[in-house]
Protein backbone atom coordinates (compact mmCIF):
# COMPACT_ATOMS: atom_id res chain seq x y z
CA UNK A 1 0.00 0.00 0.00
CA UNK A 2 0.81 3.35 -0.94
CA UNK A 3 1.37 5.83 2.28
CA UNK A 4 -0.55 8.54 2.93
CA UNK A 5 0.89 11.82 1.92
CA UNK A 6 0.84 14.18 4.40
CA UNK A 7 0.95 18.23 4.42
CA UNK A 8 3.56 19.62 1.80
CA UNK A 9 6.54 21.31 4.07
CA UNK A 10 6.49 25.24 3.36
CA UNK A 11 10.34 25.28 1.84
CA UNK A 12 10.27 28.87 2.78
CA UNK A 13 8.90 28.16 6.09
CA UNK A 14 11.97 25.81 6.83
CA UNK A 15 14.83 27.91 5.47
CA UNK A 16 13.43 31.26 7.31
CA UNK A 17 14.01 29.09 10.58
CA UNK A 18 17.17 27.42 9.22
CA UNK A 19 18.17 31.00 8.28
CA UNK A 20 17.46 32.17 11.96
CA UNK A 21 19.04 29.61 14.00
CA UNK A 22 22.27 30.50 12.12
CA UNK A 23 22.27 33.98 13.42
CA UNK A 24 24.68 35.15 16.60
CA UNK A 25 21.63 36.45 19.17
CA UNK A 26 24.93 38.15 20.69
CA UNK A 27 26.06 40.07 17.71
CA UNK A 28 22.32 41.00 16.43
CA UNK A 29 22.31 44.54 14.69
CA UNK A 30 20.22 47.02 17.68
CA UNK A 31 18.72 49.36 14.67
CA UNK A 32 18.24 48.41 10.79
CA UNK A 33 17.02 50.39 8.54
CA UNK A 34 15.21 49.89 5.23
CA UNK A 35 14.64 51.59 1.80
CA UNK A 36 11.50 49.95 0.56
CA UNK A 37 12.03 50.22 -3.16
CA UNK A 38 10.61 48.71 -6.14
CA UNK A 39 6.74 48.66 -5.35
CA UNK A 40 5.85 49.82 -8.43
CA UNK A 41 8.01 48.25 -10.92
CA UNK A 42 7.13 44.57 -9.20
CA UNK A 43 3.66 45.47 -9.96
CA UNK A 44 4.22 46.94 -13.73
CA UNK A 45 6.09 44.37 -14.37
CA UNK A 46 3.14 41.75 -13.31
CA UNK A 47 1.00 44.25 -15.93
CA UNK A 48 -0.73 46.00 -12.97
CA UNK A 49 -1.14 49.52 -11.60
CA UNK A 50 1.10 50.50 -9.26
CA UNK A 51 -1.32 50.45 -6.42
CA UNK A 52 -0.92 46.79 -6.51
CA UNK A 53 2.61 46.83 -5.86
CA UNK A 54 2.01 49.34 -2.88
CA UNK A 55 -1.10 46.85 -1.48
CA UNK A 56 1.38 43.59 -1.43
CA UNK A 57 4.33 45.64 0.10
CA UNK A 58 1.83 46.04 2.98
CA UNK A 59 2.42 42.64 3.49
CA UNK A 60 5.97 42.82 3.32
CA UNK A 61 6.05 45.24 5.63
CA UNK A 62 4.01 42.56 8.24
CA UNK A 63 6.39 39.76 7.25
CA UNK A 64 9.22 41.89 8.51
CA UNK A 65 8.34 43.37 11.02
CA UNK A 66 6.76 39.94 12.72
CA UNK A 67 10.66 38.42 12.07
CA UNK A 68 12.21 41.46 13.47
CA UNK A 69 10.59 40.71 16.50
CA UNK A 70 10.64 37.42 16.24
CA UNK A 71 14.75 38.01 17.09
CA UNK A 72 14.73 40.91 19.54
CA UNK A 73 15.64 43.78 17.22
CA UNK A 74 15.57 46.71 19.22
CA UNK A 75 14.26 49.15 16.60
CA UNK A 76 13.84 48.92 13.02
CA UNK A 77 12.95 52.09 10.57
CA UNK A 78 10.88 51.64 7.73
CA UNK A 79 11.22 54.39 4.64
CA UNK A 80 7.30 54.75 3.77
CA UNK A 81 7.09 57.73 1.88
CA UNK A 82 9.86 60.85 0.99
CA UNK A 83 9.21 64.41 0.55
CA UNK A 84 10.38 63.88 -2.95
CA UNK A 85 7.21 61.10 -3.29
CA UNK A 86 4.72 64.72 -2.95
CA UNK A 87 5.82 64.51 -6.76
CA UNK A 88 4.65 61.60 -8.16
CA UNK A 89 1.13 61.53 -10.06
CA UNK A 90 -1.48 62.80 -7.68
CA UNK A 91 -3.46 59.81 -7.66
CA UNK A 92 -0.69 57.19 -6.80
CA UNK A 93 -0.08 59.53 -3.66
CA UNK A 94 -3.67 59.72 -3.20
CA UNK A 95 -4.41 55.71 -3.05
CA UNK A 96 -0.54 55.49 -0.73
CA UNK A 97 -2.28 57.48 1.63
CA UNK A 98 -5.59 56.01 2.05
CA UNK A 99 -3.40 52.97 2.20
CA UNK A 100 -1.22 54.22 5.05
CA UNK A 101 -4.55 55.13 7.09
CA UNK A 102 -6.23 51.49 6.78
CA UNK A 103 -3.08 50.16 7.20
CA UNK A 104 -2.50 51.75 10.51
CA UNK A 105 -6.14 50.91 11.63
CA UNK A 106 -5.75 47.26 11.21
CA UNK A 107 -2.60 47.02 12.32
CA UNK A 108 -2.51 49.06 15.83
CA UNK A 109 -4.26 45.64 17.59
CA UNK A 110 -1.81 43.25 16.08
CA UNK A 111 1.32 45.98 17.52
CA UNK A 112 0.02 45.65 20.89
CA UNK A 113 -0.28 41.79 21.04
CA UNK A 114 3.45 42.04 19.52
CA UNK A 115 4.61 44.49 22.41
CA UNK A 116 5.16 46.38 19.52
CA UNK A 117 5.79 50.85 19.94
CA UNK A 118 5.01 52.67 16.89
CA UNK A 119 7.05 55.96 15.90
CA UNK A 120 7.00 58.22 13.27
CA UNK A 121 9.54 60.76 11.93
CA UNK A 122 9.11 62.92 9.24
CA UNK A 123 7.08 66.34 8.08
CA UNK A 124 3.85 64.93 9.82
CA UNK A 125 2.18 68.13 8.99
CA UNK A 126 2.15 67.75 4.79
CA UNK A 127 -0.31 64.51 5.61
CA UNK A 128 -4.09 65.02 5.13
CA UNK A 129 -5.46 65.71 8.33
CA UNK A 130 -6.81 62.22 8.21
CA UNK A 131 -4.30 60.59 8.09
CA UNK A 132 -2.36 62.73 10.85
CA UNK A 133 -5.66 61.50 12.88
CA UNK A 134 -4.98 58.05 12.50
CA UNK A 135 -1.25 58.66 13.13
CA UNK A 136 -1.67 60.21 16.44
CA UNK A 137 -4.21 58.02 17.48
CA UNK A 138 -1.84 54.85 16.66
CA UNK A 139 0.94 56.62 18.39
CA UNK A 140 -1.20 57.18 21.76
CA UNK A 141 -2.45 53.51 21.62
CA UNK A 142 1.23 51.80 21.26
CA UNK A 143 3.01 54.50 23.49
CA UNK A 144 3.16 52.39 26.65
CA UNK A 145 4.54 49.07 24.66
CA UNK A 146 8.16 47.74 25.33
CA UNK A 147 8.87 45.99 22.59
CA UNK A 148 10.33 46.39 19.02
CA UNK A 149 10.75 50.38 18.46
CA UNK A 150 9.12 50.07 14.61
CA UNK A 151 9.66 54.15 13.19
CA UNK A 152 7.88 54.70 9.82
CA UNK A 153 9.73 57.55 7.82
CA UNK A 154 6.69 59.21 6.24
CA UNK A 155 7.05 62.46 4.31
CA UNK A 156 10.55 62.28 4.79
CA UNK A 157 14.25 63.48 3.86
CA UNK A 158 17.28 64.12 5.42
CA UNK A 159 18.09 67.39 4.08
CA UNK A 160 14.52 68.48 5.42
CA UNK A 161 15.82 66.87 8.99
CA UNK A 162 19.31 68.84 8.83
CA UNK A 163 17.82 71.94 7.80
CA UNK A 164 14.87 71.73 10.54
CA UNK A 165 18.07 70.84 13.11
CA UNK A 166 20.39 73.84 12.03
CA UNK A 167 17.37 76.20 12.51
CA UNK A 168 16.24 74.81 15.87
CA UNK A 169 20.24 75.20 16.91
CA UNK A 170 20.33 78.76 15.32
CA UNK A 171 16.81 79.89 17.34
CA UNK A 172 18.49 78.25 20.63
CA UNK A 173 21.99 80.33 20.29
CA UNK A 174 20.20 83.42 19.65
CA UNK A 175 17.90 83.05 22.55
CA UNK A 176 20.92 82.39 24.51
CA UNK A 177 19.93 78.48 25.00
CA UNK A 178 22.73 77.69 23.59
CA UNK A 179 26.58 78.60 23.60
CA UNK A 180 27.99 78.14 19.95
CA UNK A 181 31.17 77.24 21.16
CA UNK A 182 29.90 73.84 23.06
CA UNK A 183 28.18 72.83 20.03
CA UNK A 184 29.25 68.95 19.17
CA UNK A 185 28.55 66.41 17.36
CA UNK A 186 26.22 65.09 20.22
CA UNK A 187 24.40 68.68 19.94
CA UNK A 188 23.23 68.40 16.93
CA UNK A 189 22.11 64.59 17.02
CA UNK A 190 20.01 65.98 20.14
CA UNK A 191 18.21 68.14 17.62
CA UNK A 192 17.63 65.54 14.82
CA UNK A 193 13.84 63.76 14.77
CA UNK A 194 15.85 60.51 15.72
CA UNK A 195 17.40 61.95 18.77
CA UNK A 196 15.47 58.91 20.81
CA UNK A 197 16.93 56.27 18.82
CA UNK A 198 20.51 55.02 18.55
CA UNK A 199 22.02 54.98 14.54
CA UNK A 200 21.30 51.91 12.35
CA UNK A 201 23.66 49.62 12.13
CA UNK A 202 22.57 47.96 9.16
CA UNK A 203 20.64 49.32 6.32
CA UNK A 204 19.22 47.11 3.89
CA UNK A 205 17.65 48.78 0.75
CA UNK A 206 15.84 46.39 -1.71
CA UNK A 207 15.06 46.42 -5.56
CA UNK A 208 18.59 46.92 -7.00
CA UNK A 209 19.19 50.03 -6.78
CA UNK A 210 22.55 51.24 -4.98
CA UNK A 211 21.26 54.58 -3.48
CA UNK A 212 20.62 56.06 0.15
CA UNK A 213 18.35 58.10 -1.26
CA UNK A 214 18.05 61.21 1.33
CA UNK A 215 17.35 58.79 4.08
CA UNK A 216 19.20 59.17 7.38
CA UNK A 217 22.25 61.13 5.66
CA UNK A 218 23.48 62.10 9.20
CA UNK A 219 22.58 58.67 11.12
CA UNK A 220 23.98 56.19 8.20
CA UNK A 221 27.50 57.15 8.45
CA UNK A 222 29.00 53.88 10.22
CA UNK A 223 26.12 52.20 8.84
CA UNK A 224 26.80 48.33 6.88
CA UNK A 225 25.04 48.50 3.59
CA UNK A 226 23.51 45.80 1.89
CA UNK A 227 21.54 46.04 -1.36
CA UNK A 228 19.57 43.58 -2.51
CA UNK A 229 17.81 42.69 -6.41
CA UNK A 230 14.63 41.51 -4.29
CA UNK A 231 11.59 43.77 -5.18
CA UNK A 232 9.82 44.88 -1.65
CA UNK A 233 6.45 43.14 -2.30
CA UNK A 234 8.60 40.11 -2.66
CA UNK A 235 10.98 40.53 0.90
CA UNK A 236 10.56 38.15 3.15
CA UNK A 237 12.13 37.04 6.40
CA UNK A 238 14.78 34.82 5.07
CA UNK A 239 15.50 37.74 3.07
CA UNK A 240 16.40 39.79 6.46
CA UNK A 241 18.12 37.46 7.84
CA UNK A 242 20.09 37.18 5.06
CA UNK A 243 21.22 40.25 5.51
CA UNK A 244 21.53 40.21 9.10
CA UNK A 245 24.33 36.76 8.72
CA UNK A 246 26.16 38.90 5.98
CA UNK A 247 26.27 42.08 8.60
CA UNK A 248 27.75 39.41 11.30
CA UNK A 249 30.56 38.69 8.60
CA UNK A 250 32.01 41.84 8.63
CA UNK A 251 34.76 43.79 10.20
CA UNK A 252 33.13 47.23 11.87
CA UNK A 253 36.00 48.94 12.76
CA UNK A 254 34.49 52.50 13.06
CA UNK A 255 38.24 53.98 11.40
CA UNK A 256 39.95 52.16 13.53
CA UNK A 257 42.74 48.94 11.82
CA UNK A 258 41.55 45.04 11.84
CA UNK A 259 44.64 44.33 14.39
CA UNK A 260 42.73 47.75 16.94
CA UNK A 261 39.45 45.83 17.17
CA UNK A 262 40.74 42.83 17.94
CA UNK A 263 42.78 43.60 20.33
CA UNK A 264 39.57 45.64 21.78
CA UNK A 265 37.39 41.94 21.33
Amino acid sequence: MRPKSGPVPDCSFLYSMSLQQNIDKDRLPRHIAIIMDGNGRWAQEKGEDRLFGHLHGVESVRNIVEGAAEINIEYLTLYAFSTENWDRPEYEVTGLMELLVDTIRKEVPTLNKNNIRLHVIGDIGMLPAYAQQELAEALAETAQNTGLNLIMALSYSSRWELVNAVKAIAADVKASKLDPETITQDTLQQYLSTSAFPDPELMIRTSGEFRISNFLLYQLAYAELYFTNTRWPDFRKENLYEAILDFQKRERRFGKTGEQIKKIT
